[in-house]
């Protein structure tokens, strides 16, 4: 094969593979179940009030009353965003709550913008919420006295009763 061949299936495989990333991402917060109702190019607003193309789905912009057109944003009030959370119970959040900081589901599908990294609590009974927080960490500096440092995280210690089931 020549070179040029090579490049050109090169440049065919990524745009496969970038269209299937884009069409799992317009998928985002979306119920298993329903992902057939969002297979056609037109999709009708579960409550029946207008039709929108597919290209509007989950692009930040509220079209449906009821949220149908925006699963996977928090640009609809009304909007509910679905959480696989693989390995723990699968659920549903309100819209709102995608992309603030607040690792809601445990998989952390709700915080995709990559502002917050989510860790993946569902195989430890998760459900956890995570929320990104100031806090301070003490580091010794071999042999001299302890430093004080500000550092952005997650506050580990709130999280630990809810592992363990107790009431916090």
């Amino acid at each position: 094969m020549t070179h040029a061949l090579i490049f050109v299936l090169l440049i065919v495989g990524s745009c496969i593979v970038i269209d299937s990333v884009h069409a799992l991402s317009s998928l985002l917060g979306v119920h298993p179940l329903d992902e057939r109702y969002y297979a056609s190019k037109v999709i009708k607003c579960k409550d029946g009030s207008k039709s929108f193309a597919r290209d509007r789905l989950n692009d930040n912009f509220c079209d449906c009353v009821d949220g149908t057109d925006e699963p996977g944003t928090s640009a609809c009030p009304a909007g509910k965003f679905y959480c696989r959370n693989v390995g723990s119970t699968p659920r549903f959040i309100f819209s709102s709550r995608v992309n603030d900081l607040i690792c809601d589901c445990c998989d952390g599908s709700d915080e995709y913008d990559g502002h917050m990294k989510c860790p993946n609590t569902c195989f430890v009974g998760g459900n956890l919420e995570y929320k990104a927080g100031n806090y301070i960490s003490t580091i010794s500096d071999l042999g001299s006295n302890d430093i004080p440092e500000f550092k952005t995280g997650v506050i580990l210690p709130d999280y630990i009763p809810k592992v363990k089931g107790l009431p916090h």
